[in-house]
């Protein structure tokens, strides 16, 4: 009896040692049959009772070699099988087949519009200065000849900071051409691109957060005649507008003070809506630099003059591409931001 035990188990170890699967569902059979729980390495194991006691070291020996045998097989198996998959699937692979196409991302139409109004004050001298978004009180107003009294100071249009009622967040940004002409001598020819913060509340014509592009030159004899032609080259590269035309206004920082409208002409429905009927359209505004901010800045008023300029860059946009409601421009919809220009 114990005879015919050890040669089951001699039988067993060469049918292991035999064993060719050639396929994962013939592999998991071989370890089922071997090594599951009900397997013959298991049966093989309960079958020490019927051994002698002087026989059992041998046995048990027998069967720890068949069991080892077998584990080991199995992973040799195992892994001869999952490389011979790879090898298959690795020539299954055309290198030749062309790549999936990668779509480029879309530029915000405001930063579509901002470099484009970066790109034409560059060609003629100015250069970007760009500053802090949250900013003192003296910069932000003080500086720009902004009063005491002014409604801009009101809780209701400016985000002051808890920790201290001087720190702000910026609300134009002239506090860039303050800081600028502060730390530099004329002649000064910048324009300051970046965004700028409003206590309103939002609607389909305002936001809370919006960009702004200003212009300052300052050097000696700059005249309004000047600023006209700088605006006016501005205005023909912008919308090719044949017309620009400026009419009084008022601003705390310039005097005098204009607003620069383009003639935008009266060509379908919408030109009607946007120019209430009258082909000119209110662009920015603009004027010569008080000479009280020059002094506040400490520049020389009697040697120096200059002028500045400022615009709203989602209105431009909303110009540019005919958008209707700026919270387009601030939801991120897919949608809506693949009409425009690829990025480069």
């Amino acid at each position: 009896m114990a005879n015919e035990i050890f040669e089951k188990a001699k039988a067993v170890l060469a049918e292991i040692e035999a064993a060719k699967p050639d396929a994962k569902e013939a592999l998991e059979q071989f370890r089922i049959k071997y090594i599951g729980s009900k397997g013959i390495v298991k049966s093989l194991m309960s079958e020490m009772r019927n051994i002698p006691n002087e026989m059992k070291r041998d046995y048990g020996q027998l069967v720890n070699s068949v069991k080892q045998g077998a584990e080991t097989a199995y992973q040799r198996l195992k892994e001869d099988i999952e490389a011979e998959a790879e090898k298959s699937q690795a020539n299954e692979l055309d290198l030749t087949a062309p790549a999936e196409s990668l779509h480029l991302g879309n530029r915000h139409p405001v930063s579509i519009v901002m470099n484009k109004i970066v790109d034409i004050f560059g060609r003629i001298g100015f250069t970007v200065a760009e500053e802090r978004e949250i900013e003192d009180d003296w910069h932000n107003f003080t500086a720009m000849n902004t009063p005491e009294d002014h409604p801009a100071r009101d809780m209701q249009d400016t985000f002051y900071l808890q920790q201290s009622a001087e720190m702000l967040l910026r609300t134009h940004t002239s506090s860039v051409q303050a800081r600028t002409m502060k730390n530099n001598q004329p002649p000064i020819r910048i324009i300051a691109p970046g965004r700028v913060y409003r206590n309103e509340t939002v609607s389909a014509r305002s936001h809370c957060q919006f960009h702004q592009v200003e212009g300052l030159y300052i050097d000696e004899n700059v005249s309004f005649a000047d600023l006209k032609q700088t605006l006016n080259f501005f205005a023909k590269e912008m919308y090719g507008a044949s017309k620009i035309r400026l009419r009084p206004s008022y601003f705390p920082f310039t005097e005098p003070s204009a607003e620069m409208d383009v003639y935008w002409g009266l060509n379908d429905e919408t030109d009607y809506r946007i120019t209430k009927g009258t082909g000119w359209l209110e662009v920015l505004g603009c004027g010569m630099v008080d000479p009280q901010v020059l002094e506040n800045c400490g520049i020389d008023s009697t040697k120096y003059s200059g002028f500045a300029f400022g615009m709203g860059i989602e209105r431009q946009a909303m110009l540019a591409y005919r958008i209707s409601d700026i919270r387009l421009l601030f939801e991120n919809d897919v949608r809506f931001l693949k009409q425009f220009s690829a990025a480069l």
